[in-house]
């Protein structure tokens, strides 16, 4: 299989770049509006271009296009989608999944991949998105995957769309739910004894939800909030331990990995903007993961391709016995 050319939309801080590369793919150019998201993707992406555009415009079409990718994946922006959002679609930012849509209908690429959280199924912009798809003769496969059971301690569920020009319908879905594992990932089981604690806070979104966790389970979904314990917390019947002085939040670098970003990955000073950054992004791991399928479906599809050439060609064909002793005697 050759190295497919892969251009990544609404890259962020990288999470689908990294994930696409560990399984193989070449990454030759990334998009993203959000200046310290650029910034710091430039940090960790030597060898392919950060563009600054919108991606909302027209013109950001001509810029792909450039670029002559293979693969379009990305993950458009989810505020409007996401539960810690206002879920307000006349906002405007989630008609940037329609605006993604368009893209992949102008530049026809041979796959593409859309990541976004898992409410937006219900959405009549992700509707919409779907009927653009199918209008430009993609067979598509629609998949929530739970992270927790792609190589990832955290259980955070994402909506995968994925593309293929002139194929049918589910057609990488036997191969993403053949490859899940058994059970949910633990943060303890992945980082070994490498974290050094046992239990902390996780600032919840109301008191009315548990804040206290274990090592020993998933870590909840990483947001772009990381708070210290607030003096006033009352506690909740939900956390594994009543809150004392050795219970901490997990530090930025601690979530980063949480989301499967290696510990090398650079992290720039500007916390408020690392933790937004880090809690967008779409866990390496998972990522690794739905590459990594379609990856085997390609190859699978390239072998059997080229086994019907041969047979075509008659060089698949064995001659018979009896032909063969013929020529002996000869």
């Amino acid at each position: 299989m050759k190295k497919l050319r892969v251009v990544d939309l609404f890259a962020g801080g990288g999470g689908l770049s990294l994930g696409f590369t560990n399984a193989g793919y070449d990454i030759v150019a990334a998009f993203d509006n959000w200046t310290p998201a650029c910034e710091l993707y430039r940090l960790n992406f030597t060898s392919h271009p950060m563009v600054q555009a919108d991606l909302g415009s027209k013109a950001v079409i001509a810029k792909v296009r450039e670029f002559s990718p293979d693969i379009i994946i990305g993950g458009p922006p989810c505020q409007d989608f996401s539960s810690a959002g206002k879920r307000d679609e006349s906002l405007g930012r989630a008609n940037l999944t329609l605006n993604y849509a368009k893209i992949i209908e102008s530049l026809k690429p041979d796959y593409f991949i859309m990541e976004n959280v898992n409410r937006a199924v219900k959405s009549p912009i992700f509707a919409a998105a779907l009927k653009v798809f199918k209008k430009a003769k993609y067979g598509v496969t629609v998949k929530i995957l739970d992270a927790s059971l792609c190589g990832v301690p955290q259980q955070r569920k994402r909506v995968f769309v994925i593309g293929e020009k002139n194929g049918k319908k589910d057609f990488l879905l036997p191969l993403l739910e053949a490859h899940l594992a058994k059970k949910p990932l633990s943060i303890k089981e992945y980082f070994g004894k490498d974290l050094n604690i046992q239990y902390y806070y996780r600032h919840p979104r109301s008191y009315k939800r548990r804040a206290v966790f274990s090592v020993d389970e998933p870590s909840p979904t990483i947001r772009g909030v990381n708070r210290p314990v607030p003096k006033g917390y009352p506690g909740h019947q939900g956390d594994a331990v009543p809150v004392n002085s050795k219970i901490r939040p997990l530090t930025t670098r601690e979530r980063s990995m949480v989301q499967s970003f290696p510990e090398s990955y650079i992290l720039t000073e500007n916390k408020t903007h690392i933790e937004q950054i880090i809690g967008n992004a779409v866990p390496v791991k998972l990522a690794e993961y739905v590459a990594l399928r379609l990856k085997e479906y390609i190859s699978a599809k390239e072998a059997s391709s080229n086994k019907m050439d041969r047979l075509a060609s008659g060089k698949g064909h064995k001659k018979p016995a009896c032909v063969k002793a013929i020529a002996l005697r000869k």
